[in-house]
């Protein structure tokens, strides 16, 4: 029942922005940690930033500076705002979240379906 609905991908431009969302809806007691990760064709997917309930950030090194992830408790939803985007950003970007589901009291680790994010001239 639970499931993360990602949008906000697309085409842009080096130098150019996007902001992607990730809502997390269903039967859920509690959302402790969102994130996103990147996966490249032919690489392996990593973490890009994640956001703790409490608000605690950490970010790799290659998006510091550029990225900045946020979320909206109330609506369990996620954001990446990305500035300054860099071809090598092109991958697709998939949200995760570590929820505890409210039918259960199971806790687990949930995926978005993933969107495209492409930087090129």
């Amino acid at each position: 029942q639970v499931q993360l609905v990602e949008s906000g991908g697309g085409l842009v431009q080096p130098g150019g922005s996007l902001r992607l969302s990730c809502a997390a809806s269903g039967s859920i007691f509690r959302v402790n940690v969102m994130g996103w990760y990147r996966q490249a064709p032919g690489k392996q997917r990593d973490l890009v930033a994640r956001i703790s309930d409490g608000g605690t950030t950490n970010y790799a090194d290659s998006v510091k500076g550029r990225f900045t992830i946020s979320r909206d408790n109330a609506q369990n939803t996620v954001y990446l705002q990305m500035n300054s985007l860099k071809p090598e950003d092109t991958a697709v970007y998939y949200c995760n979240a570590e929820l505890i589901r409210n039918r259960d009291y199971i806790r687990r680790n949930y995926w978005g379906q993933g969107t495209q994010v492409t930087v090129s001239s």
